[in-house]
């Protein structure tokens, strides 16, 4: 791995991207010659200038100093393979847009279904997880009308938006104090009847939190709602070697939900636009049916836009995604496997710096690589307001962490002798999901340590 102070942008690869091209040209060599179009190459370059001037006004998300959201730079062979097939440009709705890549990205979500034990199953690639969970709650409309939607208050928000999209009835269950769906009050609820699908979170967007699944598939033998598993964060951690012995039994039984939602543009090292849905029932395809009087005609294969509510999607992510999943395959042991297991470490590593320091208070221990914490003061509402100026503080230093304000219970108020003066508590979180990330606390771990003294120290000379 090049070090990162001697090069930030990996540019080694685009030498491989030019040679790909020739190969690829090569296979259309039959064709009689065209004119190539006018590249205009003086005015591009002006423009890509610009382009790249423009582009500096973000944080680095590329970078492990940054480690605030859900942002993770896709891998260099994920770059040129999107690249190299934007010079076809397919278009993986129907077979005569994209007969490769729809290939390429059948066998790439068939290699994710494997994942979860899934040797049938109806699946493909969409542009999110949003799109993806609302086709999965979409079938379970189908399959469950009438009937309300219900998922965690550290769900994604996304449920109960699309639960309205879609016409569902949509409750929120409390949490417990770490972030997971309340089994009790779940049951509370279940007992009053006409819940049709139940949403188990695997890896909250907040804090990595993952729903209880062992009871979740117990209560479903009991009350026969359906069970989907919004695993887009989280679902690649069961590769991860170093999980905890609960969360290895909740990743152990993934395979036994009824549908799935996994983000390769998250953990699987993808770009934006590729997320992935799964049902582990083929049948539902029934639901999608519908004739194209002009697409569906060039191959009496499956087509995938016979089974996706989307129309238009582009090939260039599943060739992406194969690509990657062809260089790193999705094997327990193997290279991919092992970043995710580092990205865990690192945060386990600043969860044990964070909880042997007394300015601060940790929430639980982080179950994916996610960590929580929050400034030790006097009152809540302090101590979210030194969180905040700390926030300010490390980015000035070229820290970029992020914000959320989470249930106040999530930090255990009276255990750290802090009046309860709100009910939420604006806390500090790291998402540590690059593998870099593991190498770099010890310097993530001193920025934060000197923004910290800095913002206590002005706090001190305050008078009053």
């Amino acid at each position: 791995m090049k070090d990162l102070t001697s090069e930030l942008l990996e540019k080694d690869s685009l030498r491989i991207l030019v040679a790909a091209l020739d190969r690829l040209e090569a296979g259309f060599a039959e064709l009689p010659p065209m004119a190539a179009s006018a590249s205009e190459t003086q005015a591009m370059e002006s423009v890509l200038f610009d382009v790249a001037e423009r582009l500096q006004d973000n944080y680095p998300y590329f970078h492990p100093f940054y480690a605030g959201q859900m942002l993770k730079p896709p891998h260099p062979v994920a770059r040129l393979a999107y690249a190299l097939a934007m010079w076809i440009n397919p278009n993986n709705h129907a077979l005569d847009g994209g007969r490769a890549s729809s290939a390429m990205e059948k066998e790439a979500v068939a290699e994710i279904a494997r994942l979860f034990g899934w040797d049938t199953h109806l699946g493909h690639l969409c542009s999110g997880g949003t799109m993806a969970n609302l086709e999965a709650l979409w079938v379970a409309g189908r399959l469950r009308p009438g009937a309300a939607v219900v998922a965690s208050e550290q769900a994604h928000y996304t449920h109960k938006r699309i639960s309205g999209v879609l016409g569902l009835e949509f409750e929120a269950i409390p949490c417990d104090r770490i972030g997971r769906l309340d089994l009790e009050a779940l049951q509370r609820r279940l007992e009053k009847g006409a819940i049709g699908t139940v949403v188990a979170t695997v890896g909250t967007t907040a804090t990595g939190s993952i729903d209880p699944l062992p009871e979740l598939l117990a209560l479903r033998e009991r009350y026969g709602f359906r069970l989907h598993a919004d695993a887009a964060y989280g679902g690649y951690f069961l590769l991860a070697d170093n999980l905890t012995a609960e969360s290895r039994r909740a990743y152990d039984r993934l395979g036994e939900v009824d549908s799935m939602v996994i983000d390769p543009h998250k953990h699987g090292l993808q770009p934006y636009g590729c997320g992935c849905v799964l049902f582990r029932d083929p049948t539902v395809g029934r639901f999608y049916k519908h004739d194209s009087p002009y697409t569906y005609f060039s191959s009496k294969e499956l087509h995938l836009g016979e089974i996706s509510l989307e129309c238009s999607r582009p090939g260039a992510a599943a060739v992406a995604l194969w690509a990657t999943q062809k260089l790193l395959p999705l094997v327990k042991g193997g290279k991919f496997a092992q970043m995710l297991s580092s990205t865990r470490a690192a945060a386990l590593a600043l969860y044990d710096k964070l909880r042997a320091d007394e300015r601060f208070v940790t929430a639980f221990p982080p179950e994916l690589d996610i960590v929580v914490w929050t400034p030790r003061a006097g009152r809540v509402s302090e101590a979210s307001e030194i969180a905040r100026l700390i926030f300010a503080e490390a980015a000035r230093q070229h820290l970029h962490l992020a914000l959320a304000e989470l249930p106040v219970e999530f930090v255990d108020p009276a255990g750290a002798a802090m009046e309860r003066d709100r009910d939420t508590v604006t806390c500090l979180r790291s998402v540590l999901m690059k593998p870099e990330h593991r190498e770099w606390i010890e310097r993530i771990w001193e920025i934060l340590d000197q923004a910290s003294r800095a913002v206590l120290q002005r706090r001190i000379g305050q008078p009053g």
